[in-house]
């Protein structure tokens, strides 16, 4: 058993921690201030190839795994870039990873170049007003009309489409109530983002929001818009093994983001800790201050554990819906949790947005909710790995 990341991933680490190092606390909370997605750290990023890593070489990416790609997102998250665990979740986690794995051919030559150069964005619409957790109850229908498509239906909370070029689409092609099994009847699509809003097919609306404002989330709304069958990930009907694998990388990405925001919320923390002076010495020297950040510390290596762990399962194409359920669970909860004690360690400086602390805070705290509730996390593992009577 081999602990030690491979080259592929230290070399990752490396690069995107030099680029991290060009944009600030400082840049990251002006950005999230004005609302504005992260265009000179995105180019960057793309220029050194970090953006393309799960792109096959033969497209002009770097054939590597999640694991590198969670990486990448962890070390940009460490940087300070918490809002910019998007970039990784939305592009090279629901674009470059599902097509690689998913794609035909005539797909990941049309769609993939333009990922590893950082031309071509995404985004993924699954979730529904009335279909959240339960994804098994979304009611968005794609409908056969000669070689096409029409999809119809609302979703909610997706992220990115301002920008995107693609959507990943889940629908469904046979209703929730005909479908025998459950999950069957489910099909997933390539949108032309801006193709469908040209025709005036599909509409979004964005929600405002407590943070993470370097990207939108949009209420959307799809009225017919048509795609042509080329554009179907994988097979009519079958598209819930496919659902798996652009979920599986979301929660192992976000979990992810999770530790390297506990190394960003400690790394402030801890500076200010020696920095700041009470009574006459360091607030660190108190064990009410050191030992939660000590704890803290001792957690987010946990998660990182577990979410390497995750990323590697999935790139060797094994089971993995457990390994990444719990990365996402203990992601998060170091996440908030550093940043939270570092909002106490900083006293009532925190609530100053001198500090990067009450950004922290605010990115944090969504990822006990997204991408999956902390408590249906906790309900998988009670039903699916303890075998305990389902309470849902």
């Amino acid at each position: 058993m081999d602990f030690a990341l491979p080259e592929t991933a230290l070399a990752v680490q490396e690069g995107v921690r030099a680029i991290g190092a060009r944009y600030d606390h400082a840049y990251w909370s002006r950005l999230e201030e004005e609302h504005r997605f992260p265009w000179e750290a995105w180019r960057d990023l793309a220029a050194g190839g970090w953006l393309g890593l799960t792109v096959p070489e033969e497209y002009g990416g770097g054939g590597q795994g999640l694991l590198e790609l969670a990486v990448a997102c962890e070390t940009l998250a460490a940087s300070g870039g918490t809002g910019g665990i998007f970039l990784y979740i939305l592009t090279p986690g629901f674009g470059a990873t599902t097509l690689a794995r998913h794609g035909t051919e005539a797909q990941r030559a049309q769609i993939l170049p333009g990922v590893a150069s950082g031309d071509t964005q995404f985004c993924m619409a699954l979730t529904e007003p009335d279909a959240g957790s339960d994804a098994l109850r979304i009611r968005t229908r794609a409908v056969r009309d000669g070689a096409d498509f029409l999809i119809t239906g609302q979703k909610i909370w997706i992220s990115g489409l301002e920008n995107a070029d693609w959507m990943v689409a889940i629908t469904r092609t046979v209703p929730a109530a005909e479908a025998t099994p459950r999950t069957s009847g489910f099909t997933l699509f390539l949108v032309d983002v801006k193709e469908a809003v040209a025709a005036g097919t599909l509409r979004y609306t964005p929600i405002p929001k407590m943070g993470s404002n370097v990207v939108t989330s949009s209420q959307v709304f799809l009225d017919a818009v048509r795609v042509p069958a080329e554009n179907v990930i994988g097979e009519v009907d079958r598209g819930f093994s496919v659902l798996w694998d652009v979920l599986n990388p979301e929660r192992v990405l976000a979990a992810a983001g999770g530790v390297g925001t506990a190394d960003a919320a400690l790394d402030v923390a801890v500076r200010y800790a020696k920095e700041r002076t009470v009574f006459g010495r360091p607030i660190g020297s108190n064990q009410a201050i050191q030992f939660p950040l000590a704890q803290i510390k001792a957690k987010a290596e946990l998660a990182r554990l577990m979410t390497y762990k995750a990323a590697w399962l999935f790139d060797q194409g094994l089971p993995c819906q457990t390994e990444t359920t719990i990365a996402k669970l203990t992601g998060a909860q170091v996440g908030w949790e550093a940043a939270n004690q570092a909002f106490q360690t900083f006293g009532g400086m925190a609530y100053s947005k001198e500090y990067p602390v009450e950004r922290l805070f605010r990115d944090s705290r969504i990822a006990k909710n997204i991408p999956v509730a902390e408590e249906l996390v906790l309900a998988h593992i009670g039903t699916q790995v303890l075998g305990l009577p389902r309470s849902y």
